[in-house]
């Protein structure tokens, strides 16, 4: 077995970020090691400007695709979110922390199913303010996208610069 191969499959596998004492857990392989094929596989994704990238976020890592080319996954893989929930997460995301029943006068009614879902799924916190719930993203968003911080000022560059890449 190649260690580095192990690594790969372990970033490839995983449906969330994992850490360099994760991936050892789950391997039987020396941190040190894990920590020169992350490395290595970082720089040789980088190297040959490949669709794929491995993030690193805080102290874990993910394999995940380059915002550019999330158009044509998306004609191949199957949404995880409609295209009116994305909606809705981007008008939370970029005016947060917002009222859900100022959202509700912008989006409609759908406002109350998509919430749901968006907490159901960990994108969304939602806390009582008054007979209302205050939105905000979550880690799990900002990890979700790429974005590498859960700052509201870091996210809204984010989303800016996504428009204008459109």
């Amino acid at each position: 077995m190649n260690e580095r191969g192990a690594v790969e499959a372990a970033l490839f596998s995983s449906s969330e970020k994992i850490g360099v004492s994760g991936i050892a857990e789950k391997t039987g392989l020396p941190e040190a090691e894990i920590r020169h094929a992350l490395k290595d596989l970082r720089r040789e994704y980088d190297e040959r400007d490949s669709a794929i990238m491995i993030a690193k976020i805080g102290n874990e890592y993910r394999m995940m695709l380059r915002t550019e080319y999330t158009d044509y996954a998306g004609k191949f893989a199957k949404a995880e979110m409609t295209g009116g929930m994305m909606r809705t997460l981007s008008t939370i995301a970029y005016n947060q922390p917002v009222l859900q029943s100022e959202l509700f006068k912008t989006r409609g009614a759908r406002t109350y199913d998509d919430v749901h879902a968006l907490i159901d799924m960990d994108m969304v916190s939602g806390k009582r303010s008054g007979q209302t719930l205050e939105l905000t993203t979550t880690k799990k968003f900002s990890e979700y996208f790429g974005i590498g911080s859960t700052r509201i000022s870091d996210i809204k560059k984010w989303i800016e610069s996504q428009a204008k890449n459109m």
